[in-house]
């Protein structure tokens, strides 16, 4: 697929797109899309990473007013043409049977009752984003596609269930979107495609990155941690270090229960030590939920 985005591309969509956008914009809500039937065997999915799009899209593109009421539009602009180019420029051999566009529902979800700091450094949207979440929705609607969003989950947990689904009944999914915490999902039904960089992202390209196959990221993250959702790994242990321990020990509870074979002395007291408040956390979740 050709890239969805560059600075040259992006200046001459907005006019082009512009009159269309504004309409989708001020139009009310379409009637939702009629049900298609259930993925099977030989389908394709393309799940889109709607809450990706909203964001690249607002900071893409300088500020656009509304003439009607002065309204903020340059998310709304921006996602449509993210949209349009993805619909129009998909090649004859790569279409989807099945195409949603996934949401998140709300800033709070089930991972803040586990660990109350996630995202907590994160600032709210913007101001004069959130009242083009809405239009944005409508937008798609008038599409004619469906959004999908569920309270107290992100866009991520709806992909990965209907990316999961599908492969169990036989489909393979196209994951539209670069986020990283996705490509634990990648296998050989599942791939991603990164429409800013036309890059399609398999198993190589998870090894390439994270340095071990794809069921073993969530492992190499836990001990890294992630500073975007702000959630801390073991001091001193970076993503490489991580794929290296793991490699060796083949997975996380084999490292932390042999954490004091580890030869550096930083190293082995700094896993010895998360293993053990690991533990306590493990134990305060279980006396809570007798």
């Amino acid at each position: 697929m050709p890239k969805t985005s560059s600075k040259t591309t992006a200046k001459a969509d907005t006019k082009a797109a512009a009159p269309k956008a504004a309409e989708a914009a001020a139009a009310p809500a379409a009637a939702k899309p009629v049900a298609a039937k259930a993925a099977g065997r030989g389908d394709h999915i393309f799940l889109v990473d709607g809450s990706g799009y909203i964001f690249r899209a607002y900071h893409a593109l300088p500020p656009l007013n509304r003439k009607s009421d002065g309204l903020q539009v340059n998310a709304v602009l921006g996602f449509c043409n993210m949209l349009w180019k993805l619909l129009r420029d998909m090649p004859a051999d790569n279409r989807p049977t099945h195409l949603a566009i996934v949401f998140d529902k709300s800033e709070v979800t089930f991972r803040n009752a586990i660990y109350p700091e996630y995202k907590a450094h994160r600032p709210p949207a913007p101001d004069d984003l959130i009242p083009q979440f809405a239009l944005i929705r409508e937008a798609v609607r008038a599409f004619d596609l469906p959004c999908l969003e569920q309270g107290g989950f992100e866009a991520d947990d709806l992909i990965a269930t209907y990316a999961r689904q599908a492969c169990e009944r036989g489909a393979t999914t196209t994951i539209v979107s670069s986020d990283k915490d996705l490509m634990q999902l990648v296998n050989d039904k599942i791939m991603m495609y990164d429409t800013m960089k036309d890059r399609r992202i398999g198993i190589p390209e998870v090894i390439e990155k994270f340095g071990v196959p794809p069921e073993k990221v969530v492992e190499v993250q836990a001990l890294a941690g992630d500073s975007t959702d702000n959630v801390p790994g073991v001091p001193g242990i970076g993503i490489k270090t991580a794929a290296q321990l793991i490699t060796e020990y083949g997975d996380l509870d084999q490292l932390l229960f042999r954490a004091t074979e580890i030869k550096q002395p930083k190293r082995r007291e700094a896993l010895i030590e998360n293993a053990r408040r690991r533990e306590s956390r493990a134990s305060s979740c279980c006396s809570m939920t007798r």
